[in-house]
């Protein structure tokens, strides 16, 4: 979307058009002047000031799919390395635990018919002043979380918010922080289903074990808490993968890889649906809610030479191209099926004014098996070691999942700027 001056209608310009010219400078002079200045890591020397000196600096191509495009070389490398954010967690921290290459982290997305944005830390923190954003689902989504903090680290870092979380939930995937200096609240809230769930194995929890799921009661985790959030960015993925009884209405309707005879056989497909189903329902019944919802589409896993319980690796080193390998059937069928439901509650939102965007990267990811930890990242549990071909490096291409991020809250930010400037000129 371009930003333009307001022409008279007689085409001509006259000392009014002058005069609302020279307001708009005046007012970009204005929103120049009131960024904070940012501090640098943990020396907290101050940073020039951030450049967001007018909405033509953050204009965007409205028609333009950021989606459509391919991985190019970026010789530049990263915004952030392993040593400049000390806030990177072992688990996707793969140059402090022995990588011997680094050219995965020197690619960058480029769309067909456009450029997507570098990230600009002091620009995003300048459009979520004042607001909160909530990353929802597994891992994966706190994966991402992980990369928006070392992004952000380059202006300002965040404080942590002593918060009361499920008494039953893994402490190490919740987390809450503060931006004082913008007043940003940025959260995670794990919740690998979505929905209410409880293991259901005789044998205890594992990596591999059965679980319930209530596919039409979402998880009290993120359901009791996300009514005042202006973004939340949901998803989920690898964990209907697992062994699952469905239930619906109290009463169990079927399983997935139960091997119970006399349990209606359903597939993992049926509980993926479901399960976005009730999250996006949700959503829309919040009286208070009044945020925009993105989805964040399916990120696949590239195990090969077997199963992640069976030996399997990610040792490439360089992205797919679009004719190496096809993406596996089952990573177009978990995003079809979610991508279904988000259409739906697009539909529902548009009654009462909430808004539901797609963060498509499923595509996008699967041309990327070089980007995971493999054996270079260390899990929380630190009893077992399997290969971890389905979160991320940091930093690595999950950091594109912001820069999408960034485009999409601009995108949502510039209509209400230039209605401000106009109303006040």
């Amino acid at each position: 979307m371009k930003f333009h001056l307001i022409q008279l209608p007689n085409g001509k310009n006259s000392g009014q058009s002058s005069c609302l010219k020279l307001v708009l400078s005046a007012l970009s002079l204005i929103l120049i002047s009131s960024i904070p200045l940012g501090v640098l890591k943990s020396s907290h020397l101050p940073l020039p000031s951030p450049k967001l000196s007018s909405p033509r600096s953050i204009e965007l191509d409205n028609k333009c799919d950021v989606f459509n495009g391919k991985w190019v070389p970026h010789p530049q490398g990263p915004y952030y390395t392993n040593e400049t954010c000390r806030l990177i967690i072992d688990q996707h921290n793969c140059i402090k635990f022995g990588r011997p290459d680094s050219e995965f982290m020197k690619w960058r997305w480029k769309p067909v018919d456009c450029e997507l944005p570098l990230f600009d830390a002091a620009q995003f923190l300048e459009i979520v002043r004042g607001k909160s954003m909530a990353f929802v689902g597994d891992s994966v989504g706190r994966n991402q979380m992980q990369s928006l903090l070392c992004l952000l680290a380059d202006v300002a870092y965040a404080e942590d918010i002593p918060h009361k979380f499920p008494s039953d939930s893994d402490m190490n995937y919740f987390k809450r922080v503060l931006y004082p200096e913008y007043n940003f609240t940025l959260a995670a809230f794990w919740s690998p289903f979505l929905v209410k769930y409880r293991d259901a194995d005789p044998d205890g929890h594992s990596f591999n074990s059965l679980m319930s799921l209530h596919l039409d009661e979402a998880d009290e985790a993120w359901a009791n808490e996300i009514e005042n959030f202006d973004y939340v960015i949901i998803s989920a993925g690898q964990w209907f993968f697992r062994p699952l009884f469905y239930y619906q209405n109290g009463q169990l309707v079927g399983c997935y890889k139960c091997n119970e005879n006399n349990i209606t056989s359903l597939t993992r497909y049926y509980g993926y649906k479901m399960a976005f189903r009730t999250a996006f329902k949700t959503l829309v019944s919040l009286e208070n809610y009044k945020g925009i919802t993105f989805l964040r589409t399916f990120s696949a896993a590239h195990f090969e030479n077997g199963d992640w319980d069976k030996g399997g690796s990610c040792g490439r080193t360089r992205p797919f191209t679009s004719g190496d390998m096809k993406m596996e059937e089952y990573n177009m069928e978990f995003y079809l099926t979610q991508v279904e439901e988000l259409r739906k509650a697009e539909e529902q939102g548009m009654k009462i004014g909430l808004r539901f965007e797609l963060m498509n990267i499923t595509e996008i990811m699967w041309l990327r098996p070089d980007g995971h930890p493999n054996s270079y990242g260390h899990s929380m549990n630190r009893n077992v070691k399997v290969n971890d071909c389905v979160h991320w490096c940091l930093p690595g291409p999950i950091d594109t999942w912001n820069e999408f991020l960034l485009y999409f809250i601009k995108r949502e930010f510039l209509p209400s700027l230039r209605g401000k400037l106009m109303k006040n000129a």
